[in-house]
């Protein structure tokens, strides 16, 4: 590549962040739909192979999928929002609990001269809860209250779906056209980094997704049956988190082994807690993780976790929705370039 192209390559790539930056709340309803689209592809291309025409693949994909979705938001918003009431009923008896036992103990312990505000906390804790109200409320009175903000909310809401279908339809196609972009020397390097990349990305994207539903699904469940008042609640934080191997099991074990102190005032309790995250480990280790991820990833978790930090502080809910797509992109050309330096002459001298 000589000096010009290289000017020109940066260039290009400049631009291109440039206009993610300015462009990033126009796009995010794309990018969603194409990570939908990303997804379901494979399910598509597998309805194909039994001679199912492409629209009409796409069409019954997107039908259950939607359905699916559909049915969650229906099931889960309520439930979830009873767990945030009975979470901020419970969140001025954490704090006196706190206040009583944990900072005389302190104290003690450490020579320390804590000190906590009971009455301020407990009026802020109710009066922030009061004005927030339900899930639901919250959210349809904030949408409501300018028109501009309902129509970008509808707008949105009709174009994922329609450019989901689209690029589904076309995903092939899509694939194809860029393919042919690659200049035809480096169309064997190019097509070698795609392919890792999507499986990268596939391993992540829907392995990884499958591990944080079926997570959620075993912790809510267990600690449903232990009787935990904010069963749901615990499990769907814990599930959601896990996609950095760990956080899920600590975050997942510290908000239901505090939630089970509190409403239960004995240990027991919190082994049972320990027991639930315990097998939800093992699950986790021994079958779903080897089965619906495998080993290809090779994103490191610091790497996820800055990643979606990064992103979201440079180009916000757009730059956490391409965070792990452009992570995982980047760690197969990191390996190549490894590689590459690691057969050449200045690596063996």
């Amino acid at each position: 590549m000589t000096a010009s192209n290289k000017w020109y390559v940066l260039i290009v790539v400049a631009f291109i962040g440039l206009l993610l930056y300015l462009l990033a709340p126009v796009l995010t309803p794309f990018m969603m739909a194409a990570i939908f689209a990303y997804i379901g592809d494979p399910l598509v291309d597998r309805l194909e192979t039994v001679k199912v025409p492409r629209t009409l693949a796409v069409v019954i994909v997107f039908v259950v999928l939607s359905t699916i979705a559909v049915l969650a938001l229906i099931i889960l918003v309520p439930m979830i929002e009873k767990q945030v009431v009975i979470l901020g009923k419970q969140i001025p008896g954490y704090v006196e609990a706190i206040q009583t036992n944990l900072i005389p103990w302190l104290n003690s312990k450490f020579g320390l001269s804590l000190e906590l505000d009971l009455g301020a906390i407990k009026q802020s804790v109710q009066e922030s809860w009061k004005q927030a109200g339900g899930v639901a409320t919250t959210a349809i009175s904030y949408v409501t209250r300018s028109g501009a903000v309902l129509a970008g909310w509808l707008v949105n809401l009709l174009l994922i779906p329609v450019v989901t279908f689209y690029l589904l339809r076309d995903w092939d196609i899509l694939i194809a056209r860029i393919g042919e972009l690659v200049p035809r020397k480096h169309l064997p390097v190019v097509s070698r980094l795609a392919k890792s990349s999507d499986e990268v990305l596939g391993s992540f994207l829907r392995g990884q997704m499958l591990v944080m539903l079926s997570l959620a699904i075993i912790y809510s469940v267990g600690l449903w049956i232990i009787g935990l008042d904010l069963a749901l609640l615990g499990g769907l934080i814990a599930g959601i988190v896990s996609f950095v191997p760990y956080l899920g099991f600590i975050v997942g074990i510290l908000f239901a082994g505090i939630a089970a102190i509190m409403q239960f005032q004995d240990l027991i309790h919190l082994f049972y807690v320990a027991i639930v995250f315990g097998i939800g480990q093992m699950v986790e280790g021994m079958f779903l993780t080897p089965n619906l991820v495998g080993d290809r990833i090779g994103l490191h978790p610091v790497a996820v976790i800055f990643a979606v930090l990064a992103g979201g502080q440079l180009f916000g809910f757009l730059g956490v929705l391409l965070a792990l797509p452009v992570a995982a992109v980047i760690a197969v050309i990191i390996r190549y370039v490894h590689e590459c330096y690691v057969d050449s002459s200045m690596y063996s001298g």
